[in-house]
Order: structure tokens, then sequence, then C-alpha cells
């Protein structure tokens, strides 16, 4: 299958299966997103645009790449997805999965018998994400309605009410699979293994595919725009209409696509994502796990990395606050000449040095985040994150607070605090850790810390909260923290379990 599109400044070629078969498109320009390819090269017209910014996730795609020998699955938001990203992998969409005569696919055939479309806008999205369940899930076993929940949270419908496609979610594992649809793994696998990439050396679009390759062609390109993940640069393109002569994708290096575990922190690689990321913190600190879900969608979650998150030092970026409680540092690495040629050079600093002003930092033209390094958890610490936002799922936040604090004989030994949403940069709450260190952990303490918290920072009024919202909220979730160290669970909205929940 072969789509032709040739503009001035870009000849690269972009490859990936579909239906078991390779798909070549040519002449993409390197700020071209997956859903234009889709919809406007392609004419798979199932795929709609809603928001264009990777909000309500009528775009959802599923992609299949082959990592450590299996075939891994993953949702994620077209619209802000850049088309060479997707190279060498399976894109599957909604025209995709049903049988070559015409069948549904079971996470189509649920939709329909549970009555979950009504305007039917939103309907490939869901569709799509409940297909990434289904592959996830063997077959769509076991999938518990809060399961559900969460995997869906990054698709909107404002006309069911969402019962009716939690019901479809939960049935989907009970409906025969009609021959020919898309199940074969080994088939898939095998195609990916015959797929030969596109992406050029020279091109308008690298990938490259280790770190010292990485580290080169930065060296040589400073001013070339890094993606990783580019759930912020896609709304640069979308939103902004921003274009760039050349694109650098950290995601491609093999190295900095794990997660490393030694004796005192784990290593958390550049180009690993979002839900893996956050899979390796929770397995050191299970109190994280409902944060980590509700960071953003899971399509965010599954395209956006840790690493691209950190550099891009939003201040309202959900990932530092927490780093900057648990004691994170980042390791940041470049290509350095030598007379033998060349070698790789580093340093290591502690996250909140990182930032020098809002969105900017110490970092050379030349350098790259490639690691954060995580603290294991010790004895007597008590940490947790809180996020503040408009909507419980899928919503920047307004205020982020995480606390870290090291409680022994009821004193506090050490304490580390983040903010997120109060500053041009997300920052570290020193005062209130002065006004905690070596006081014993009593209200009187957690009142006056509260009072230190609120005149910490001076944050502004935007369209998520005013300034003084902020403020008051800060010293709010301090007293939420000492209250559930009191054994006061029930001030939690996770604790909470909706009558659809239980159902």
């Amino acid at each position: 299958m072969l789509a032709r599109m040739k503009p001035a400044n870009s000849v690269q070629t972009l490859r990936f299966l579909r239906r078991g078969e390779a798909v070549s498109v040519e002449g993409v320009p390197p700020t071209r997103t997956l859903l234009e390819v889709l919809r406007d090269d392609l004419h798979l017209t199932a795929t709609k645009e809603g928001c264009g910014e990777g909000d309500c996730g009528a775009c959802t795609v599923v992609l299949g790449e082959v990592v450590n020998g299996q075939l891994e699955y993953k949702a994620i938001n077209s619209c802000i997805r850049l088309a060479h990203s997707v190279d060498g992998m399976a894109v599957f969409t909604a025209e995709d999965i049903v049988s070559p005569s015409g069948e549904l696919h079971p996470a189509q055939e649920a939709m329909v018998r549970c009555h979950g479309s009504q305007c039917g806008f939103c309907t490939p999205g869901f569709v799509m994400s409940l297909f990434g369940m289904y592959q996830n899930t063997k077959g769509g076993q076991g999938i518990t309605r809060e399961q559900a929940q969460v995997d869906l949270s990054g698709n909107l419908c404002r006309c069911t009410g969402y019962r009716p496609i939690l019901d479809a979610a939960q049935q989907m594992g009970s409906l025969p699979l009609p021959a020919g649809c898309a199940d074969d793994d080994n088939a898939t696998v095998a195609g990916l293994k015959a797929l030969k990439p596109g992406a050029a050396a020279d091109g308008a679009y690298l990938k490259p595919r280790s770190l010292d390759t990485l580290l080169k062609a930065r060296s040589t390109r400073p001013g070339a725009q890094l993606v990783a993940g580019c759930t912020d640069v896609g709304l640069w393109i979308t939103k902004q209409h921003r274009r760039f002569d050349q694109i650098i994708d950290v995601t491609g290096a093999r190295e900095l696509r794990r997660v490393e575990t030694y004796p005192h922190h784990i290593a958390i690689g550049a180009a690993v994502s979002l839900s893996e990321a956050f899979e390796a913190l929770v397995a050191e600190r299970p109190q994280l796990k409902a944060f980590g879900q509700r960071f953003a969608g899971l399509p965010v979650r599954n395209s956006g990395t840790l690493g691209g998150n950190v550099a891009n030092g939003s201040p309202i970026g959900d990932s530092m606050p927490l780093l900057i409680a648990l004691g994170a540092s980042v390791v940041l690495m470049r290509w350095k000449k030598t007379k033998a040629g060349g070698e790789i050079a580093h340093r290591e600093l502690r996250l909140e040095d990182l930032y020098t002003g809002y969105r900017t930092n110490v970092m050379r033209p030349d350098e790259l985040l490639c690691w954060i390094k995580v603290p294991r958890p010790t004895a007597g610490e008590r940490s947790t994150v809180y996020k503040i936002s408009k909507r419980f799922d899928d919503d920047i936040s307004a205020v982020c607070l995480a606390l870290n604090l090291h409680i022994d004989n009821g004193v506090v030994r050490s304490a580390s605090i983040g903010a997120g949403g109060v500053a041009a940069t997300p920052a570290r709450a020193r005062q209130t850790e002065a006004a905690l260190l070596g006081q014993p952990w009593t209200e009187d303490t957690v009142m006056h810390a509260m009072d230190t918290l609120r005149t910490e920072f001076q944050p502004i009024s935007d369209m998520r909260a005013s300034d003084a919202y902020r403020q008051s909220v800060l010293g709010n979730l301090l007293r939420r923290f000492w209250l559930e160290s009191q054994g006061q669970q029930a001030i939690n909205l996770e604790s909470l379990k909706t009558l659809e929940a239980l159902s």
C-alpha cells in the first residue's frame, strides 16, 4: 500500500504495519501527526479528531511493538503523536479490527450489545481503548469495573454516562472472536521483523537506536527540537501551529528504555513511558498508585515519558513535585570530542537544581537528560502526593503537593516537600521543611508549618485557580497529610466507591 505526498522540505518515508501488511507513506514532514497521515493520506476516517490536544480520546489508536521479544499493545492519542515516531510499529484503527467478512471484533460487538454509543463521535476511540484492554488481558478476561474506569480515563463521552461502556468492557471477554480479526500476535511479530524502518540517518526526523548515536546526533544538531513522547510538543504543533525543520526523537535509544534497580535507587531511562515509570515507582511505594493513575489519561501515559515531563519543566508538571520530595536526581549526558574521537560525558544534579526559570534549565545545547535516579524507600518514611484539579481524571493540576517525611519516636527527623502550580518552576518548600525538621509530629507543629507553607510561595491566578485558592489549598493538604497519619482515611476521595464502581 503506497500513499504519495512529497512536500519540498522532506523526503523521508514512513513505514508501519497495518492489517498484517506493510504501509509506506512517502515524503512525510517531520511535524505531521499520525492522525493526519491516517485521515488525510490513507483516508482512514474512522479515527476522529475531537480536541486536537490528547484530551478527549476520539483519535485513539493502538500501537503494537516488539519489546524483549514480546508484542506489546498501547492505546495512544494519534492527534498529538508525530507520524514518524511510529515508524517500524504496527498501527491498529477501528477499521482494522473487523474480520475480513465484516463481523465485529468483541470490543465493537460489546459496545453494540450494551448500547454504549449514542452520537457515535467518540465511539471509535472508546473501541480502540477497549481493544487495547482486550489484547493486554488475553481476550478481555478478568476485567474489573475499577480497571475499566482506569483504562478508559482518557476517553470522554458526552452522551452515555459511561455505564454502558463500562458494561461493554466487562462483557467483551465473553463474546466469540470471529475468524480473521486482529488477534494473531505471531503474524504481527513476523511482519514487524520483516518491516524495514524508513528513518534516514540524516533526515529531518531522527530516531537513533542507541545512546551514543543519539548523543552524537544532538552534538551536531543542538538546535533540533527534542521529543520524547510528544504529548507537549504535539500541542505546540496542533494548537500553536509551530513547525520544526529538524526533530530528534529520544525514544528509540534502547539504553534509555529501561528501568534499572540498584541497592539504594532505581534509575528510570528518559525514554521510559509514564505508564512504565509509574509502575516502577508504585512497585517501590504502593501508596502512589492512585496518583499514577490520575497523572493523565492512559493514552497520554502510554505516549509520554517521565524524562520528557521532567526536561520540559512545566510548573504544573505533576511528576516533578513527587520526584523532588523523593530526593530524585537527574543525569545529563553529552558527546564530548576527544583526541581519540569522542566519549560520553555526564554530570548529575538534584532535580530541583535543574531549573532556572519558567521552562528554562541549566542544560547545555548539546546535553540530554538521560536518567532519573530515585532513592528507594527507607524505614520510617512517610510519603504521599496530592493532585488538585477541576476534573478527577484526565486533567491538569491546579496544585500538586508531595511530602516525604521520616518520623522516628514521634519526631520529624527529615522532611522533603515538592510543590507544583505555585511558582514559575516546580519547587522545593525549604522553609516549610525547616519548620518541621526536629519538631514533634503534633498538630501544633503541623499548624505552624501550614502557615509557613501558605506564605512560602506567591502563586498567580489563572484559568485553573486563583492565587488565594492555591495558597489556602497548600496548607490544607499539609493538614490532610497529618490527619491521614493519624488514621483518618475517609477524607481521601480515592477511598470512596461509587455505586457504579461497585456494581
